[in-house]
């Protein structure tokens, strides 16, 4: 079989590679990616954080309005598959310590390129076609 022709002996046509070989996320990675933003207080804890590139963990739960034994297990998602960067300041001031949160580029892309582009289509489609 022709490296251009991507037919099984069948005749079925077989997708082209998703990745590049020289791709710094694997499949699997992406795929996380995809299942951590598709739960719907990570999508609106991203979406806060994109709005408002930085906030403390504080500002960010009482923005999206989550119970706080849940909240940072779906912030830890976040940052465990690379759409969520974490830092900590490292000296208190009157008001201690505090850990900041802000959207990775990755974050920002799959947000602005993925649900949400999904939404615009239909919403588009919509507006078409009524």
């Amino acid at each position: 079989m022709v490296e251009t022709d991507r037919r099984t002996e069948k005749g079925v046509r077989k997708p082209t590679p998703l990745l590049p070989d020289d791709s710094g996320l694997t499949l699997e990675e992406y795929l996380a990616m995809q299942q951590a933003i598709g739960h719907p207080t990570r999508f609106r804890i991203l979406r806060t954080l994109t709005a408002n590139d930085e906030l403390s963990a504080t500002d960010l739960k009482s923005a999206v309005d989550v119970e706080s034994h849940n909240f940072h297990y779906h912030l830890d998602e976040l940052v465990d598959v690379g759409l969520v960067d974490k830092r900590q300041r490292r000296t208190a001031n009157s008001q201690g310590f505090y850990t900041y949160y802000r959207p990775t580029a990755m974050g920002r892309g799959i947000l602005e390129y993925g649900v949400e582009e999904l939404m615009r289509r239909e919403r588009e489609f919509n507006e078409a076609y009524s």
